[in-house]
């Protein structure tokens, strides 16, 4: 019988180097949108110009499908403790995919019924009214945008003054 070890080394040098020869490619990573700076800035500056010609004095933050802050404006006179707020609501909005705004109606029930998910405003960081709306590119969440200042809905129609000054590049 043959020494062992010459027949492993002639069986080695037989065989391809490494196994990546055998294997098939692996399949690539799928490729996600991504919410840019320019973007960002160009729906801070569209919230911006609707509250001034509103009389709004706004804290405008438009987050990352990360919750990182991407861009942020406080405007003039704007209110110091509504900075932290316009930011939780754009963070929220980044992490889940609805508004702020149906964050309450989940929290606290909508029309009178009840709510249906009982404890949500105790979560840190959920804020469950109105000035947070999700950024998304064909369905998928890219960020959040979050506004603070003025009544909820003057918040909220201000943030979807952001959306719209960037809609057909969301596309």
């Amino acid at each position: 019988m043959p020494p062992i070890r010459p027949l492993l080394r002639a069986l080695a040098l037989a065989l391809p180097l490494g196994t990546e020869a055998a294997a098939p490619p692996p399949a690539a990573l799928p490729r996600q949108p991504v919410l840019n700076l320019e973007v960002a800035r160009t729906m801070v500056q569209a919230c911006v110009r609707l509250a001034e010609q509103q009389g709004w004095r706004m804290n405008v933050a438009v987050a990352d499908a990360g919750a990182g802050l991407l861009s942020f404006e406080r405007m003039d006179r704007a209110f110091l403790g509504s900075v932290e707020v316009a930011l939780d609501k754009a963070r929220f909005s980044a992490r889940f995919p609805f508004s702020t705004r149906f964050a309450g109606e989940l929290a606290h029930g909508a029309g009178g019924q009840a709510p249906k998910v009982p404890g949500l405003q105790d979560i840190p960081g959920a804020i469950t009214f109105a000035g947070g709306l999700p950024v998304t590119v064909e369905g998928v969440q890219v960020g959040g945008i979050g506004v603070s200042g003025g009544t909820p809905d003057e918040d909220e129609r201000c943030a979807q003054a952001g959306l719209d000054a960037v809609q057909a590049r969301l596309r």
